[in-house]
């Protein structure tokens, strides 16, 4: 037994098993000690109450929600607007934050110095001032909605949000969809076409040519075919608001510009760090070879970057999601505000609405770092 035992790896399994049913024990304690307290307090407990009528207004929703709907219904709807307005975010933060990082490279004095100034205002400012200043700072003084601003007669900005228009049919754009997605994978099939062509011949390909002809140029052409072949739904003053379309609420507005331009800070400064983290031989290699300035950065400089940012970026996307909670300051309906607030007050059921709303966040972040890990191991750089 002495001897089993000094098996390294047997040792191994062995903790782990321990630790496993010490923390299984741990858990059943407090769930068992949990329900005993509120058998006693006369409180009810387990999940039916998601299957009750809701009765509660949600100002925002895109999954049809009425007050009539169950509680399950809003839950839903919480996920969907908190997916929503993370995934929007998570986009133009990106492109900011990329923007704004190759700018603080430049050898251009005044734009390095602007993202400078961006990049340490934004990483020394709570979040939650930049939810207020877009709220109560930038879309409270917009415009009453009789005296609106106006977009070629079809989109409305004023202080109750963006009144844009809605498609009567939605079919042409099913078929505008489907033909993007085919334009898709044929620009995959090509590159990797082209990437084997030179492998073998050396001879190169506008790769990049052809996709911004594929997947930028014909997409927007399909897109206004659709839109050009489709009836519209056009907001119009009636009273005092827009009536028809879709309105764009000014707390989705405000919190989504509050999460991308604060996140878009701390993106930035990893892209420094990434791009810098590659040695100045390889650069200076690959102009001695003659490449093109352009040419440096895409293949040499950004292959070379990437493992470096994508896993600190990746820690950035899931701090922007579990943020989105602050929409709850403003009453923008994500999770945190329409579960946790109003779902909890009208059931009382706090354990439950407490534990669900965990788990969809752990959820929503381990699927994040799933699929962020696999983009990750595509672009490892493979070495000696």
């Amino acid at each position: 037994m002495i001897r089993f035992l000094r098996d390294r790896k047997v040792r191994d399994v062995l903790w782990q098993a321990l630790a496993t049913v010490g923390l299984v024990v741990v858990v059943v304690f407090f769930v068992r000690n949990a329900s005993d307290n509120m058998v006693k307090a006369g409180i009810a407990s387990g999940f039916q109450f998601l299957w009750r009528d809701s009765g509660i207004e949600v100002p925002f929703n895109i999954t049809g929600y009425k007050p009539s709907d169950t509680i399950l219904a809003l839950l839903w709807t919480g996920i969907v607007n908190t997916i929503l307005v993370s995934a929007a975010a998570v986009v133009v933060a990106t492109v900011i934050g990329f923007t704004v990082g190759l700018m603080r490279l430049s050898h251009n004095w005044l734009l390095s110095t602007l993202a400078a100034v961006y990049i340490e205002f934004v990483r020394n400012i709570p979040l939650l001032f930049f939810v207020l200043f877009w709220y109560f700072g930038v879309l409270a003084a917009l415009p009453t909605p009789k005296e609106s601003y106006d977009f070629l007669g079809i989109a409305f900005l004023n202080r109750r949000g963006l009144s844009i228009p809605l498609p009567n049919d939605v079919a042409g754009f099913q078929l505008a969809l489907l033909a993007i997605a085919v334009l898709i994978v044929a620009q995959i099939g090509l590159a990797r076409w082209a990437k084997a062509r030179q492998a073998r011949t050396g001879r190169d390909f506008p790769t990049w040519m052809v996709g911004f002809v594929l997947c930028g140029l014909l997409p927007i052409v399909a897109l206004a075919v659709a839109g050009a072949a489709t009836s519209w739904d056009v907001p119009t003053l009636r009273g005092f608001n827009y009536r028809g379309g879709f309105v764009l609420v000014p707390e989705f507005v405000a919190l989504f510009m509050a999460l991308s331009t604060y996140t878009a800070g701390f993106i930035a400064e990893v892209v420094r760090g990434g791009i810098q983290s590659v040695r100045q031989g390889q650069i200076d290699a690959a102009r001695a070879l003659g490449l093109t300035p352009g040419r440096v950065v895409r293949l040499v400089v950004i292959p070379q970057a990437m493992p470096v940012i994508i896993p600190p970026i990746t820690s950035q996307y899931l701090n922007l999601i579990k943020n989105s909670s602050l929409g709850a300051a403003i009453a923008y309906p994500e999770i945190v505000a329409v579960f946790m607030g109003s779902a909890l007050v009208a059931t009382g059921q706090a354990i439950e609405i407490i534990a669900i709303t965990l788990g969809i966040y752990l959820t929503i972040g381990l699927a994040v770092s799933a699929f962020m890990n696999w983009y990750n191991a595509r672009h490892r750089l493979v070495t000696r």
